[in-house]
C-alpha cells in the first residue's frame, strides 16, 4: 500500500509539474503576445501621431499660402486704388496756373506709387525696403525711433 501511495504521490508529482510547466509556458506566450500587441499599438500610435502632425502641418503651410496669396492681391487692389486717385484728383483738381501744376505733380506721384504697388506687391516693396535701410541705417533708425514716438502718444491719448 505504501507503494501505491508513493507511486500515487509521484503520479500527482508529476502532474502537477506539468500543469506547471504548462500554466509556464501559457503565462510566457501570454507575456510575448502581450508584449508583442503593446508594441503593435505603440507603433500604431506613434504613425498615428506622425500623420496627424504631417496633416498639421501641412494645414498650416496652407493657410500661411493663402494669407500670402491674400495679402498680395490685397496690395495690388491698393495700388490699383492709388493710381486711380491720381486720375481722380488729375481730373478733378485745376489745370490752370500754379495750383494746375501742384495738381498735375500730385497726380503724377500718385500713379506712379499707384504702379510701384502693383508692380512690386507686398514682397517686392519688403526687399526694397530692405535695401532702403541697409543703403541708410542711421536716418532708418531715427525714421522708426520717430515712428514709434507718435505711435506711443496716440496710443496714450
Amino acid at each position: 500500500m505504501q507503494q501505491t501511495t508513493k507511486k500515487d504521490a509521484q503520479q500527482f508529482a508529476d502532474k502537477a509539474k506539468d500543469v506547471a510547466q504548462n500554466t509556464a509556458d501559457a503565462a510566457r506566450d501570454t507575456a510575448s503576445h502581450l508584449g508583442q500587441a503593446a508594441r503593435d499599438t505603440a507603433s500604431h500610435l506613434g504613425q498615428a501621431a506622425r500623420d496627424t502632425a504631417s496633416q498639421v502641418g501641412n494645414a498650416a503651410s496652407s493657410a500661411a499660402s493663402n494669407v500670402g496669396k491674400k495679402a498680395e492681391e490685397w496690395t495690388s487692389g491698393a495700388g490699383n486704388r492709388v493710381e486711380s486717385l491720381g486720375d481722380t484728383v488729375r481730373q478733378q483738381g485745376p489745370h490752370g496756373g500754379m495750383l494746375g501744376k501742384a495738381n498735375e505733380a500730385v497726380a503724377d506721384s500718385l500713379e506712379r506709387a499707384g504702379e510701384y504697388i502693383q508692380d512690386k506687391n507686398l514682397s517686392g516693396m519688403m526687399g526694397d525696403m530692405t535695401e532702403l535701410i541697409k543703403r541708410n541705417p542711421i536716418p532708418a533708425l531715427l525714421v522708426g525711433l520717430g515712428v514709434g514716438y507718435l505711435v506711443g502718444r496716440a496710443m496714450r491719448s
